[in-house]
């Protein structure tokens, strides 16, 4: 006769040893991790901090190998040796330069356009079609306007030979042609609101539509100059105007093109929105070399006491409320203090600290030091 079941709760029990083990095993598992989370959650901090430590340190690398190189060869320099001519004060400024005559067509008519005969850069002539606009337009009334023409074309044809046979009098005649006239005025009119033409003979600058944009009257759509000469208007102080005569030289330079020109105004009222004097400045420009709209570098030679010099704002440094410059001396860079003028341009006037025979630092001045070693390159 069989006993009873095994009783789980007998620790003798196979069952209960089996259990017992199984539990042991899982909450000994489940401790293991919590404590390993744990472990790493405490660490991840002191990681984070040794990797950042450890990016500082390279970027320190980096900065100290770079002045190490600095400090052996020297920091590349490029200098400019000054001269006579630059105490002639040719004073520079940067411009816009721009056709010398200019003019812009614009819509008569509120449509869209039809078709765009011609690309920027294009050589017309003047009367030229260049943008056109549907014939069919309410506002221009075209074909009405050419048909009334036409029909009074042939009418004064037929009554001018009426008029040689004494068919008609003089004051018939007279009145066929003022009809003729207005008929003629209409038809240009519509004529020039279909088909918009160039104001003058140049060289088309700007296109402000695309075909099949809707544009309403008074909107400017393309731009003629006469690039064959270019012109740049400049804002000067008060001092720097009266220096300025019409008819005196200047040049602009524009990727490494240079173009002779003169002064051809110099106002003699200020701007009162811009607190400043305007001069116009031409510029021959032969074989359209320089493009309409180029922003050159525009500088004017003008007459100064002979006892300072002119230096580009850029070489002149500042700290606090001392100006300096940095100059060469035995190899190494020397700093100068100087006494600045009036500014003009992108121009400074030096009136003392600097002189003729003085080699000046002219790029990389950021980087040095009073005593700094200095390597010259082209």
């Amino acid at each position: 006769m069989m006993g009873p079941p095994p009783n789980c709760m007998d620790i003798f029990s196979p069952l209960y040893i089996h259990s017992c083990t199984y539990n042991t095993n899982r909450h000994f598992n489940q401790s293991y991790k919590e404590q390993t989370m744990k472990r790493l959650l405490a660490i991840s901090p002191l990681l984070f901090l040794l990797v950042a430590v450890g990016g500082c340190d390279s970027g320190n690398s980096k900065t100290k190998s770079m002045e190490q190189l600095h400090r052996e060869r020297g920091v590349p320099v490029r200098v400019e040796v000054i001269s006579d001519d630059t105490q002639a004060g040719a004073y520079s400024w940067h411009a816009v330069l721009e056709g010398g005559r200019e003019s812009t067509a614009s819509a008569l008519v509120a449509d869209r356009v039809e078709q765009i005969k011609h690309r920027v850069g294009d050589h017309v002539k003047k009367n030229a079609v260049v943008v056109t606009f549907p014939t069919d337009n309410p506002a221009a009334s075209y074909h009405q306007a050419k048909v009334a023409f036409e029909h009074s074309r042939t009418t004064l044809e037929r009554m001018t030979s009426l008029y040689e046979s004494g068919g008609i009098s003089l004051q018939e005649l007279d009145n066929v042609r003022t009809q003729h006239r207005v008929s003629e005025a209409n038809w240009n009119a519509a004529r020039e609101a279909i088909n918009v033409d160039a104001p003058i003979t140049g060289i088309i600058t700007r296109i402000n539509v695309r075909e099949s944009q809707n544009v309403k009257p008074g909107d400017a759509l393309f731009t003629v100059g006469d690039t064959r000469t270019l012109r740049a208007r400049l804002l000067v102080t008060e001092v720097n105007a009266g220096l300025m005569r019409v008819g005196g030289p200047a040049e602009a330079e524009y990727a490494g093109k240079t173009l002779k020109g003169r002064i051809v105004q110099v106002d003699r009222s200020m701007n009162s929105k811009k607190q400043a004097y305007g001069v116009m400045v031409e510029f021959s420009n032969p074989g359209n070399m320089v493009a309409s709209g180029s922003n050159a570098q525009v500088r004017i030679p003008v007459e100064n006491t002979g006892t300072s010099l002119m230096l580009a704002r850029k070489d002149v440094q500042r700290q606090d409320d001392e100006y300096y410059v940095f100059v060469v001396s035995g190899g190494d860079a020397v700093r100068k203090p100087v006494s600045i003028g009036s500014s003009i341009g992108t121009s400074v006037e030096i009136l003392d600290g600097l002189q003729p025979g003085d080699t000046l630092i002219t790029a990389s001045q950021m980087l040095l030091e009073d005593g700094s070693s200095i390597r010259i390159v082209d």
